[in-house]
């Protein structure tokens, strides 16, 4: 078995995200691993077509990613106080971005939360934790949301 030496975190900064981040904190620990903790921002490029100025949508976004940015820094600050940790804002497909993290800080694990949706919802909504799991070259820890 391969050393981990770094682990991204992939969080939405939901309150799941606090569940994921206990485990991320605990893998840490015992590997000694770095810790890159990422949210991914959504585009919003698909709106561009429906009468909406893409300059509006770039506000937009923008405004999102700074308000990410500050939620980031709080919630790297609140939950890993203890290990090495990084916190990293993307915009794009949540999916895409993970993997492309992953192979770009040559990761050795993924850890993230899956959403739990069943049925209608994960045939509209689809699954990012099924696309990283399926498509990354590193192992892959999916946290399933609790009722705790």
């Amino acid at each position: 078995m391969r050393s981990v030496k770094k682990i991204i975190c992939a969080v939405d900064l939901s309150d799941q995200s606090r569940k994921v981040a206990e485990y991320a904190n605990m893998m840490a620990k015992l590997t000694g691993a770095d810790l890159l903790v990422v949210y991914a921002a959504p585009t919003l490029t698909q709106y561009t077509g429906f009468h909406v100025p893409p300059n509006t949508i770039d506000n937009f976004v923008g405004e999102i990613v700074s308000g990410a940015e500050r939620s980031m820094q709080d919630f790297v600050a609140e939950n890993f106080n203890e290990i090495k940790a990084t916190g990293k804002v993307v915009v794009g497909y949540a999916a895409e971005e993970i993997l492309n993290m992953a192979e770009e800080e040559e990761a050795d694990m993924i850890i993230m939360g899956t959403r739990g949706r069943k049925g209608l919802d994960r045939i509209l909504f689809g699954s990012v934790a099924e696309k990283v799991v399926k498509n990354a070259s590193c192992p892959v820890l999916t946290i399933r949301p609790c009722s705790d």
